[in-house]
């Protein structure tokens, strides 16, 4: 198995690795494809294999997301360009990164909504607070940022996502 991040902190072997492995699926919806699947049939197909697959079914897509270049990006982004050329996705699918955005959102839910979650006692406690400015994402406290704590961390990407 290739590991996800390389010894220059990118994601770049496990993308290739994912492009080789898309590759295989496309050739097999090709062939679902020559063999009379409707075309719904086949962006369902579509959704439940490359996209689960390039996504991890939002569940560990955020782990490695904050690793992925901008090249990286690109290079995945090209592939769901691909595969709306070829008819297996749809026109207005969104971007790679934004697939990602909606991974880290869905598994930040995931941790706020579950207090048995492995990740919950990681959180800052919810602030005590007696005035109502505008309504947040989440309700804990925000953590000081240090030079250990970056943007590639889940939960202070998370944390400090849409703060003006």
């Amino acid at each position: 198995m290739l590991p996800a991040v390389n010894n220059r902190l990118t994601a770049t072997n496990h993308v290739d690795h994912l492009l080789s492995s898309c590759a295989s699926l496309l050739y097999a919806l090709r062939v679902l494809r020559n063999h009379g699947i409707p075309s719904t049939s086949l962006q369902d197909v579509f959704r439940a294999t490359v996209i689960a697959k390039v996504t991890y079914c939002a569940l560990t897509a955020p782990a490695w997301s904050g690793t992925c270049s901008v090249a990286d990006c690109a290079r995945l982004d090209s592939l769901l360009n691909r595969c709306k050329r070829l008819g297996f996705a749809d026109t207005d699918m969104s971007s790679i990164t934004e697939l990602f955005s909606d991974a880290d959102d869905a598994f930040f839910e995931r941790i706020m909504t579950n207090s048995e979650h492995v990740l919950q006692p990681f959180l800052p406690d919810k602030p005590d607070l007696s005035y109502n400015l505008r309504e947040r994402t989440h309700n804990r406290s925000l953590i000081i940022q240090t030079i250990d704590l970056t943007e590639r961390d889940f939960l202070i990407r998370m944390l400090y996502k849409d703060c003006y």
